[in-house]
């Protein structure tokens, strides 16, 4: 099996690593200490193209694959998760399921929008009483006047606040489960859609994560996604993109925690020389490396099976499950390498341990994602 990328991947690969080192990089300490949402890096990143990676040329995309997508993810996130995360469920569970999903009069009215970040999107499942059990929302969708009425809350939204599009699932049949759920195209400005403060986190605090209430909430029965009872497919087949992209900001985070532990090891000294040469050290730094090195491939291969059109549900799951557990595993390991100095929020050690954790949660919880793989394999 090849895994290696292609010269237009390359390309990506030397186009977001510019952008990230030039532009990310210099930003990422003062967004994480502020909790100032990055909305210049946003609109830079739009510039060159990077926010319609997935979306087709035909609707002012760059049409390229989820390996690149992958890439844009890893290479943003080795400087700022928080940029990562949010450029991240833009382009997957955001914009794609109106790829994948939408009409040809929803793809005209959004995607353009989408791809030049003029819009950016929001995905509203997760609901106070409904996370991992996604099956049985409260948040309900009543046909009145030949629309849909929303009323319930989502909790946990990533781009809340900022978002000028949410895709949201509700229950158009309440009480029939995952076959009742259908997906809706609400925007930003609907005046039945209000958000709540923006959360204090534990990490990633330049991102926008809050609470979405839906009060009498009107949409045209045109901005609903799919068919009724669509919704809890569209919402998986999302998850499933979104997993490969929440894997590759694991793996940045991962791979920007060895560069930086790397290079502190070369330049501290105890006992006369680098830390570097001492055995106990080069063993940590080995094991970070092949992690990582494992992670990215998991991650590519899920990517590459997306875009083969080859189921990979199971693959997303393992990518995630491994990239996520790994990485939180580097960065603490990372930060004992810089010793004292790692649990100093001046140094960026501390930051990516914080960031890390949150790659275990959302998209689905790591014990989710077990669930899902011992499903695959038992119910292939």
């Amino acid at each position: 099996m090849d895994l290696s990328l292609s010269p237009e991947q390359q390309e990506i690969r030397r186009l977001v690593r510019d952008f990230a080192e030039r532009e990310v990089k210099p930003r990422a300490q003062a967004i994480d200490q502020t909790g100032e949402f990055p909305r210049d890096l946003v609109d830079k990143a739009a510039g060159l193209g990077l926010l319609g990676i997935l979306v087709p040329e035909a609707h002012g995309g760059a049409g390229l694959d989820h390996v690149s997508f992958a890439i844009f993810v890893e290479e943003v996130a080795r400087f700022c998760a928080s940029t990562a995360v949010i450029l991240d469920v833009h382009i997957s569970v955001g914009t794609e399921p109106i790829v994948l999903f939408g009409s040809e009069d929803q793809k005209r009215r959004w995607l353009p929008d989408l791809a030049q970040g003029h819009t950016l999107a929001a995905f509203a499942l997760t609901e106070p009483e409904a996370g991992s059990d996604a099956a049985h929302l409260k948040t309900t969708a009543s046909r009145r006047d030949g629309a849909y009425v929303l009323n319930g809350s989502k909790i946990f939204i990533t781009n809340a606040g900022e978002a000028q599009l949410y895709v949201v699932m509700a229950s158009t049949r309440p009480g029939s489960g995952a076959e009742g759920i259908s997906a809706f195209l609400v925007g930003g400005d609907n005046p039945g859609l209000k958000v709540g403060p923006k959360f204090k986190k534990m990490g990633l605090n330049g991102s926008a994560i809050a609470e979405v209430y839906l009060e009498n909430c009107a949409v045209d029965e045109a901005d609903r996604l799919g068919k009724e009872g669509d919704g809890f497919r569209i919402a998986m087949r999302a998850l499933d993109s979104g997993r490969i992209g929440i894997s590759a900001q694991a793996v940045g985070l991962a791979q920007g925690a060895l560069d930086d532990a790397t290079a502190y090891a070369k330049e501290r000294k105890q006992f006369g020389k680098p830390i570097a040469e001492l055995q106990t050290i080069q063993n940590k730094i080995a094991d970070m490396a092949v992690k990582i090195r494992a992670a990215r491939w998991m991650t590519w291969k899920a990517a590459a099976l997306c875009d083969a059109g080859q189921p990979f549900t199971k693959e997303a799951s393992m990518a995630k499950l491994f990239a996520t557990d790994a990485t939180m595993e580097i960065t603490l390991d990372a930060q004992q390498v810089f010793g004292g100095y790692g649990y100093l929020e001046d140094y960026p050690m501390a930051r990516r341990v914080r960031d890390a954790k949150a790659c275990q949660i959302y998209e689905g919880t790591n014990q989710v994602q077990r669930l899902v793989i011992a499903r695959e394999l038992v119910h292939p």
